[in-house]
């Protein structure tokens, strides 16, 4: 089974972790002694994945700086500039030679996710993309009423815990995905992927149990550092 092109999306401002990273890109910030996407690609790499494209914008010298080729982890690391943000889908247009499938992923992602069975996955369902989801809870501290069209009690619901799917931010996508996204302009993941539904395209979502981190926020920043540090083997290989 060939491996996919993986893109890491590393453009963005991290606006909402500032003022950290005023100077240092989001993707680059540490948990522990180790870059967020040193982690990724190391993991990538261990998954078999031979080649990363890194999509730059804000503060792109820095990456190449800390990352350079990937030779010292055994991946080929490529590097693509945005002129302009192309959202979450568009900067994929910028990448020469992706082959039959894409693993594009946000950069700034702690996960334990099996990468090599999401594709097998991906794969089997014949899909034209999928989308890795991780399942939240949400604890509400309330009792929760229940009242129908005339406003009378017909339910009362002590303190529930509301469970949904999220986007963990890593998506497979075909060559005819890839074909859909407009050239030069912003056009992020939900768009397209929605794109594909309406025109009757499988798009297959991927539930996993595995550990999952979003680098968005401040709280989430200090999560995944304390997880990271406290067992670092289980998310990087002892021996790497």
């Amino acid at each position: 089974m060939k491996s996919p092109v993986a893109v890491l999306l590393a453009g963005g401002r991290g606006a909402r972790l500032r003022p950290f990273t005023m100077s240092i890109p989001k993707p680059l910030l540490p948990l522990g002694e180790v870059p967020i996407i040193e982690i990724v690609i190391r993991q990538l790499a261990a998954a078999g994945i031979e080649r990363v494209v890194v999509t730059l914008g804000h503060l792109a010298p820095l990456f190449t700086a800390s990352i350079g080729d990937g030779s010292q982890w055994g991946v080929n690391v490529e590097y693509c500039r945005e002129d302009e943000p192309l959202g979450t889908a568009g900067p994929l247009k910028l990448v020469e030679n992706s082959g039959d499938s894409v693993l594009v992923m946000n950069g700034d992602i702690l996960t334990t996710l099996d990468y090599h069975a999401m594709l097998s996955a991906h794969r089997a369902r014949k899909a034209a993309a999928t989308i890795a989801l991780h399942r939240r809870d949400v604890f509400i501290d309330y009792g929760v009423i229940l009242s129908d069209a005339s406003d009378d009690l017909v339910g009362f619901d002590e303190k529930p815990t509301i469970s949904y799917d999220v986007s963990m931010g890593i998506n497979i996508l075909s060559r005819e995905a890839i074909e859909m996204i407009p050239a030069g302009v912003k056009y992020d993941m939900p768009d397209l992927l929605m794109a594909l539904v309406a025109a009757g395209k499988k798009v297959s979502c991927y539930r996993t149990d595995c550990y999952w981190q979003d680098i968005g926020r401040f709280d989430d920043y200090q999560q995944a550092s304390a997880d990271f540090t406290e067992s670092p083997s289980r998310f990087l290989r002892p021996d790497k």
